[in-house]
């Protein structure tokens, strides 16, 4: 008779018989040697009554093959429902760090040095005696939708500014402050920024910002607090090509002198944390700013970004942020060494370096308020982490999507 018309017990059986050699083949390892014998037994007996044409013995052998089986490997214990859930969200977990740490990492921007390109992290203060925060539903609505949290926060006490320490974690940005009463509060914003909200602008002649004094009742922060943008940053391409001038992308601080904000006007971050610019300029390139251009290998820049900042294009000539093109770095900031501060200086890249010294530069679309290679100098290879790809959210800052 042809195996195709085969009765329905015979093929039942033969298809056991080669299931339980796939099993000995996956499971030979974890099998005892007595185990390994007796299933083979049980298989030859299966076959013999295939042979045979047997049905009923044919059956008897199937059952006792199918318990075999299933007896030869120890019994381990069965999950209830919150173990089987502690271990999806922990693989989860490993999978999120792992995607976070060699594919694509979120990034939140503290400062605003980059808009109206990007925002980040923005006060807006004194909203005067009478200010009140809008019903919970309002205050809901517009954290989800714009990230702006509301804030009337008092002095409890006559008390000074003593010092500022940042404690972000994360994604979230905060700054603890910290008073000569020994009283501390926190507030969801960049160190430079909340360090400009609790001091004076230096006096002439000064490059240091003076500490504020409050007496009992006096409003630290009346107003809200708009939460920076937050994109995706791609971890892979620079695997694969080289960074293109002119885009956006972002870099840890590690060896840049970045840090310094009780000195100067613009806010700092220690080494080991992220700033988000342009790239300015690659290995072998010679910049050099003639307000409002900037000049790269002796001809003006460009590339889009660089046009769009230069000639104030877009949201750039109805930015009140944005300053009319390239400025030379300030010289309030005189703890920086400043290779691009006065009219004539050229800046040059190296290109002939070891490995992960290469040098790139990084300027902010907003130069009147970015502390970048202007002031401290190039960005080294090991430095990279990628481009800036997607702006995730806000929903509502115009900004949503691929970033340019």
């Amino acid at each position: 008779m042809r195996p195709m018309f085969a009765p329905k017990w015979k093929k039942e059986a033969k298809l056991l018989h080669k299931g339980a050699k796939k099993f000995l083949h996956y499971k030979r390892d974890l099998l005892k040697p007595d185990r390994i014998d007796e299933i083979e037994s049980r298989r030859a007996d299966l076959l013999d009554a295939i042979r045979a044409g047997d049905k009923g013995k044919a059956d008897e052998a199937s059952k006792q093959l199918r318990a075999t089986c299933e007896q030869a490997l120890p019994h381990f214990p069965v999950q209830n429902a919150w173990e089987e859930n502690v271990e999806v969200m922990f693989v989860a977990l490993v999978v999120a760090l792992g995607l976070r740490a060699y594919v694509i990492q979120p990034f939140r921007i503290p400062t605003g040095s980059m808009q109206p390109t990007l925002n980040g992290i923005t006060i807006e203060n004194d909203q005067g005696p009478d200010f009140k925060k809008p019903w919970l539903g309002q205050q809901g609505w517009e954290l989800v939708t714009r990230g702006r949290s509301y804030r009337n926060i008092v002095a409890k006490n006559d008390a000074q500014v003593v010092g500022v320490r940042d404690k972000s974690w994360f994604l979230f940005t905060r700054t603890e402050v910290t008073f000569s009463d020994g009283s501390r509060i926190k507030i969801p914003a960049a160190e430079g920024e909340t360090w400009n909200l609790l001091t004076d602008p230096p006096p002439p002649g000064s490059d240091r910002r003076m500490a504020k004094r409050y007496r009992k009742g006096d409003p630290i922060l009346r107003g809200w607090v708009d939460t920076g943008d937050l994109v995706l940053v791609d971890k892979v391409s620079y695997h694969f090509r080289r960074p293109n001038r002119g885009e956006v992308f972002v870099f840890d601080t590690r060896g840049i002198p970045t840090s310094g904000i009780s000195q100067g006007a613009m806010g700092g971050q220690d080494g080991g944390t992220h700033y988000i610019k342009r790239l300015g300029g690659v290995p072998g390139d010679t910049l050099e700013i003639r307000p409002p251009n900037l000049w790269i290998n002796g001809v003006i820049a460009k590339e889009p970004g660089f046009v769009r900042v230069m000639e104030s294009q877009g949201l750039f000539a109805k930015s009140n942020n944005a300053p009319p093109g390239y400025e030379l770095a300030s010289d309030r900031q005189s703890n920086h060494p400043r290779p691009l501060g006065e009219l004539g200086d050229q800046f040059h890249l190296r290109d002939q370096a070891a490995p992960g010294m290469r040098e790139y530069a990084a300027l902010g679309d907003n130069t009147g308020n970015s502390l970048d290679s202007r002031y401290w100098g190039p960005v080294k290879e090991f430095n990279l982490a990628g481009p800036a790809l997607f702006s995730l959210w806000p929903f509502t800052t115009g900004h949503w999507g691929f970033i340019r």
